[in-house]
């Protein structure tokens, strides 16, 4: 398990856990980040928020958290 901030731009991999508080986890789950969900990094510059395709949408998330985010590579 690595965290989502380690892929690159057109690498998919699949939700295996999410680290954090209540809120985080909360408020991620709301945006669909769930176990067992496969999503494609579309855009990770190592800096700045970096942007993930997810049950049909664009999601941006900040670098901490997606750290916070464990995935597999597919």
């Amino acid at each position: 398990m690595e965290s989502l901030r380690a892929l690159k731009a057109g690498e998919t991999a699949v939700v295996e856990k999410i680290t954090g508080g209540r809120n985080f986890i909360s408020r991620v789950s709301a945006m669909g980040f769930t176990a067992h969900v496969e999503l494609t990094m579309l855009q990770n510059f190592a800096r700045g928020p970096l942007l993930v395709f997810l049950r049909d949408s664009q999601i941006a998330l900040g670098q901490g958290e997606a750290e916070k985010i464990k995935v597999r590579r597919k």
